[in-house]
């Protein structure tokens, strides 16, 4: 046993007012074991809450035997990802964000260089990508431009390759990019596939997984605030480290940075944080 990790665990659970759990923290370890999922990165009372809940919906009494039945039934270990992930997104969700990368962020990074290289990490079920692509289309950079994005999710991964999507996804899109890039299908809307071919869809571990680098732009929005403090900073320095001298991190509108200079990285527009040119 981790004596270290175990004692971490301790001052974590008293720091968030938990009682230490060994049925759920034996979960935890044999999650990560099996998976590489590192749930002890994320905040406990807030992930253990959402978890219980889908244990006793399916009716097991212990974490044990939950973890035990998601190593053997696909679509309950599935159901986990969705419920650990919490794949809640929208289209050009905070459109004022979006506007702001829009009319400033991007232009001010083809000055430098047109073909763009940008990623949208824990992209969920690819509302935010392909926000993206609708942007860099309406600037004419999509066809100069890379766009990875990627979640620790398959099941969220698959339903983005297959880009259809609810009404109420739409609601916070521009009536012309919704008029230009989906289409009605039954009570649901399809994306173009304009949209969809310039997206280019991976499984990755973002707390376990190394980076590529040379990005010049990162959109990794309202994930963070699931995870502790520390793995936050460890998340950062790994942004950093990716984005190219001048590159910029796009958050999201609850997960400020207050001290960006300890990444390497400087305020640009409220939640843009640009790379400064001398870090490496």
């Amino acid at each position: 046993m981790d004596m270290n990790r175990t004692f971490l665990e301790e001052v974590n659970a008293a720091r968030d007012g938990l009682t230490p759990d060994p049925d759920y923290t034996d979960f935890i370890r044999k999650v990560k074991d099996k998976t590489g999922i590192d749930l002890a990165q994320y905040k406990e009372a807030q992930m253990k809450r959402r978890l219980t809940t889908l244990r006793t919906k399916h009716g097991y009494n212990s974490f044990a035997l939950f973890f035990d039945a998601m190593m053997v039934d696909k679509s309950l270990f599935n159901e986990f990802l969705d419920r650990m992930t919490i794949n809640v997104s929208e289209f050009w969700r905070n459109p004022n964000r979006w506007e702001v990368l829009r009319d400033i962020i991007l232009p001010e990074l083809i000055k430098e260089k047109r073909r763009l290289k940008v990623w949208s990490a824990a992209c969920s079920t690819g509302e935010e990508p392909y926000t993206l692509a609708t942007i860099l289309d309406g600037l004419n950079l999509l066809n100069d431009s890379s766009i990875l994005a990627t979640d620790i999710d398959v099941g969220a991964i698959e339903k983005a390759k297959q880009g259809l999507y609810l009404e109420r996804s739409l609601k916070d899109v521009p009536p012309d990019v919704a008029a230009k890039y989906f289409a009605p299908e039954g009570s649901l809307y399809r994306v173009s596939d304009t949209l969809k071919k310039s997206v280019n869809f991976q499984k990755q571990n973002l707390l376990l997984d190394s980076f590529d680098t040379g990005f010049d732009l990162i959109v990794c929005r309202n994930v963070m605030i699931y995870f502790t403090e520390e793995a936050k900073q460890m998340l950062y320095h790994k942004f950093a480290k990716a984005l190219r001298p001048g590159g910029v991190l796009f958050v999201g509108s609850t997960e400020q940075i207050f001290t960006p200079s300890q990444y390497g990285l400087e305020t640009s527009e409220t939640f843009f944080y640009r790379k400064t040119a001398n870090h490496v």
